[in-house]
């Protein structure tokens, strides 16, 4: 049994171990406690500055605590050498771990190719972008489904992101050789116009053993309306030809069966005019709901971001303006304030419904 009076004599030397674990604790549950606050405010769209503050946080922890252990230098220095050891394993032998998709994290933040909101392809996965984290993104596909994909699988994989400014959709169609391609491009440039499409043009992509393969395509401005836009193309395109009496042998018509001279496959004549215009009521608002208030939110905070700071910069230099200026800028300063609840409000209410069904 240990001498009491050994330890109340040892006990000075445990005494800086002793503050040091009360303020790495200190700082850690507080740290934690800020992101909790703010993400019970704001959510957890972004979850990526959490993980990584808390990580390099607990390292550097873990590092004071070391330092300040009762023993002598040399110990130490092992110590702080096997940590540093035990470290550098980790990272060099996380190809397929958590620390390889931080590492993954930290590339796609840098680079910045895509956002929350955006359309992205990674191999099978279509959707847009609901939640980007340190160590996963989560995608919102089109059956309104959510996927999570390791980061490493998206900086080892081509991403192919839809540009937010435009891009450039399409729709095949097969031909007989009996119609005349003169015929068939302006009845194709119209079921682009009539899809909403800019600039469209036809290409003849392959002359096949039994049709001509035609593609169509123009430029989609608004990119939210990708996949109903799409879907609008092709029924416009079926409407048109038939509409003008052009048989469709998509993808090819190897029929054998007597039919009389002249007769074609195809449907009767219906009244179904072309749209003019796509439906206002498109499904996207639906399907992409999460990545539509991932990338709302976003920008909220960014516009935040941006109103705190003029805030900030304009109650520093209120003391050294004259009382003509100082009444401007403290009226600036109201505004920034009324702005930013405004904006506070509004991701509270985004954020309710989703609060709501988790």
């Amino acid at each position: 049994m240990p001498d009491p009076a050994e330890i109340v004599e040892s006990f000075p030397s445990f005494l800086p171990l002793l503050i040091t674990l009360s303020v790495v604790a200190g700082i850690l549950l507080g740290t934690r406690w800020y992101f909790t606050k703010r993400e019970a405010k704001f959510g957890k769209h972004d979850n990526f500055t959490r993980p990584i503050v808390m990580l390099v946080m607990t390292a550097f922890a873990l590092v004071a605590v070391i330092i300040a252990l009762p023993l002598d230098n040399g110990t130490k220095d092992q110590l702080l050498g096997l940590f540093g050891l035990v470290m550098t394993g980790i990272i060099g032998l996380s190809s397929t771990t958590f620390v390889a998709n931080a590492m993954g994290g930290l590339m796609i933040r840098s680079i910045g190719s895509f956002r929350s909101g955006d359309f992205v392809r990674v191999g099978d996965t279509f959707g847009r972008v609901s939640a980007r984290g340190l160590f996963h993104t989560e995608i919102q596909t089109e059956d309104r489904d959510l996927t999570t994909l390791p980061n490493l699988y998206l900086v080892t994989n081509p991403v192919t992101v839809v540009r937010s400014s435009g891009t450039i959709i399409s729709a095949s169609v097969s031909l007989g050789y009996d119609v005349h391609q003169a015929t068939v491009e302006p009845l194709l440039l119209e079921a682009a116009r009539s899809t909403g499409l800019e600039d469209p043009f036809v290409r003849v992509m392959e002359l096949g053993d039994f049709s001509v393969v035609y593609r169509v395509a123009g430029l989609l401005v608004e990119v939210k309306h990708l996949v109903s836009r799409r879907s609008q193309l092709h029924i416009n395109v079926l409407n048109t030809l038939h509409n003008a009496g052009i048989e469709i042998l998509s993808p090819s018509a190897m029929m054998q069966r007597p039919l009389k001279d002249g007769q074609q496959i195809m449907p009767k004549s219906a009244p179904i005019p072309v749209a003019n215009k796509p439906p206002e009521d498109v499904p996207e608002q639906r399907i992409f709901d999460k990545a539509e208030e991932a990338e709302t939110v976003e920008r909220l905070v960014f516009q935040r971001d941006q109103l705190v700071k003029e805030r900030v910069e304009l109650e520093k230099g209120l003391s050294g303006l004259p009382d003509s200026e100082k009444e401007v800028a403290e009226k600036r300063i109201q505004f920034l304030e009324t702005e930013v609840q405004r904006i506070d409000a509004h991701r509270e209410a985004l954020e309710g419904p989703s609060k709501e069904g988790a």
